[in-house]
């Protein structure tokens, strides 16, 4: 397993004089929000370069600044400025080590596919993938175990250095991180019950239009529910003994129902959990397990890996999404109000940044795993 400080340097020029590697990034979907957020993040990050942005036929040739309608609190990273857009073909991104795609659904599954099969590393955002059985569906502070089935997936496809991993849908992402270390110490879930109030980020740009969201709340997501209730049991379940495919957990029942409110950024959702062993932990476990849970990101000394993946709130009107989303730059995940439940045996209220560990920041993070872990194989 590789490991390297990621944590002592931000300066790319001092990264290279110490010999560390710089990995070349290729950006699919670059205009779009979450390519936004993928360029805003590896613009900062020491470890990376990016090499290549990639966007529709319609934004090909141009220069990124004339390309984009930017979108995010900080301006366009001088960088990419000037870059000149490619069309999303695998012959301009040959040079990339990795491959971060930010691409819309209707397009994602063909795309990076071509991906794939160029024997590129992807790291997609998009849920075409990610129900397939060969393919690590994989929240950085959770599950980065499941990239253990890389090397099969490479076996079926006859590739030499690549791969696809996806991370999952965001609002999924809040809720496992939670679920997680309490799977962990107490055993599995019965049933497991999530309501969502999910931030207009989350629906991209243009996004839902102002006379629906403002003074009001949408009571439904297209697909979402179905995400959350299959995703879940992806990523909380192993990979088989062949170390071939994934098994799902098949024990549990989950009920999403997903509502789209007027916040910017940040996932709020208020989960209840009946664990199946009986007598469920106490409340003082339940905070105790949270608040002291470390993942192996944070293990590996990954970069963008937050100090804690879950930050407990004692105060009674937390987690919120203007005070509590950019937690841990946005990578960790807040929870409060953990108490007991007159129908399951626990409930709580949870944030997650949806954009940064719910998106783009899940790609980066997996990318900087995959790295340690030996998967990515770095051009020379």
């Amino acid at each position: 397993m590789r490991t390297f400080p990621f944590k002592s340097s931000t300066n790319t020029a001092e990264a290279i004089f110490f010999g560390r590697i710089i990995l070349k990034a290729g950006i699919l979907g670059a205009t779009g929000t979450v390519g936004q957020r993928f360029i805003s993040l590896l613009s900062q990050h020491p470890y990376f370069t990016i090499q290549v942005i990639g966007a529709s036929s319609r934004s090909a040739g141009k220069k990124y600044s004339e390309a984009t309608r930017w979108k995010m609190t900080t301006p366009i990273p001088d960088e990419v400025k000037d870059m000149i857009v490619q069309e999303c073909k695998d012959e301009f991104f040959k040079e990339c080590d990795v491959i971060f795609s930010g691409l819309d659904a209707d397009v994602a599954g063909y795309i990076e596919s071509a991906f794939l099969k160029a024997d590129l590393a992807v790291f997609s955002n998009a849920k075409n993938h990610r129900r397939d059985h060969t393919v690590p569906l994989v929240v950085p502070t959770v599950n980065p175990s499941h990239l253990d089935l890389i090397p099969y997936q490479r076996s079926l496809h006859s590739l030499h250095k690549g791969f696809i991993v996806t991370n999952s849908n965001c609002s999924t992402t809040g809720l496992v991180v939670a679920l997680k270390p309490l799977q962990d110490a107490f055993g599995p879930f019965e049933s497991i019950i999530v309501q969502t109030m999910q931030a207009i980020s989350g629906a991209g740009y243009p996004g839902v239009a102002s006379l629906d969201i403002h003074d009001n709340v949408i009571p439904f997501i297209n697909g979402e529910e179905e995400k959350m209730e299959y995703e879940t049991l992806k990523i909380l379940g192993d990979i088989n003994e062949t170390a071939t495919g994934f098994n799902n957990i098949s024990f549990t029942k989950i009920s999403a129902t997903c509502n789209r409110v007027p916040v910017v950024d940040g996932h709020t959702e208020c989960v209840s959990i009946k664990f199946k062993k009986q007598p469920s932990p106490s409340i003082e476990q339940i905070i105790n397990t949270l608040d002291s849970y470390v993942s192996e990101s944070q293990k590996l000394g990954c970069y963008s890996s937050p100090k804690k993946a879950i930050i407990f709130n004692m105060d009674q009107d937390r987690p919120q999404p203007r005070l509590d989303r950019d937690n841990g730059n946005g990578y960790s995940v807040t929870i409060g109000r953990v108490r007991k439940c007159n129908v399951l045996d626990i409930k709580f209220t949870l944030l997650v940044h949806n954009t940064i560990l719910g998106a783009a920041g899940s790609g980066i993070l997996n990318a900087e795993i995959a790295y340690a872990k030996g998967l990515i194989k770095v051009k020379t």
